[in-house]
């Protein structure tokens, strides 16, 4: 990886086995990452990124205006986000088991024994996210293969730090963030169809869109949704 310097911004270069350049922007610091294709100039690069000057500062200005939300420190009280409903987390101490369960509606109650530290409570609710995802995407996994008349290897959920997906082409092994535990059906169902169709088309090109209109024609009304709390802004 290098770095490329214009005016007030450093740009993080990746050149990659790509045919089109990839911009995008990424919380909470703002970090812009450039992939371009292996054979590239830096001057071919410089002048790209001088032409998308004022797409990176309208991009940088909305996340110092975004309020971030607090670092959750999974008490008694605390909000917390399930397929897109809100609940309060209600921690209960007990010392003869470790669980989460919904109740109510409104409700998320962790059992836990007293003193267990921190650390501990927020891996609970990691795998307990991580457990309510997977049940939820491998229906859809299974729906959009059949209507795409594609088929994958695998799939697994990880937590990722500015993708809400990535395809591994060559694998057929597709990623979901763990973070979409946390969003709407609508959402999840977005990322699983562009993950998807990049078994069809490798490239987000005018080709990769009109598959994502042909098969899911609200998509980019999904992906704007989904992107009002976006990990990252990325130029498609």
């Amino acid at each position: 990886m290098q770095q490329i310097t214009v005016g007030d911004y450093t740009i993080d270069v990746v050149r990659k086995d790509i045919k089109n350049l990839h911009l995008s922007v990424s919380p909470p610091t703002g970090r812009i990452r450039l992939a371009v294709p292996r054979h590239l100039d830096d001057e071919t690069i410089r002048r790209h990124i001088v032409s998308k000057l004022s797409w990176i500062k309208k991009h940088i200005a909305e996340f110092e205006q975004t309020e971030r939300p607090p670092q959750p420190e999974y008490l008694s009280g605390e909000s917390h986000y399930l397929a897109g409903k809100r609940y309060l987390l209600n921690v209960i101490p007990d010392y003869s088991i470790n669980k989460i369960e919904l109740r109510d509606d409104c409700y998320i109650d962790l059992y836990e024994k007293p003193g267990t530290a921190l650390a501990h409570r927020q891996q609970m609710m990691q795998e307990w996210y991580r457990a309510r995802l997977k049940v939820r995407i491998e229906p859809l996994m299974l729906k959009w293969q059949e209507i795409i008349g594609v088929e994958i290897n695998d799939w697994a959920v990880k937590q990722m730090k500015t993708r809400w997906g990535t395809c591994n082409i060559r694998a057929k092994r597709i990623w979901i963030n763990l973070e979409l535990a946390k969003r709407p059906d609508e959402s999840l169902e977005y990322i699983i169809v562009h993950e998807l169709m990049h078994l069809l088309e490798k490239y987000h090109n005018d080709h990769f869109k009109a598959l994502m209109d042909k098969y899911l024609p609200d998509w980019r009304m999904r992906k704007d949704r989904l992107n009002k709390s976006s990990l990252s802004h990325e130029e498609c």
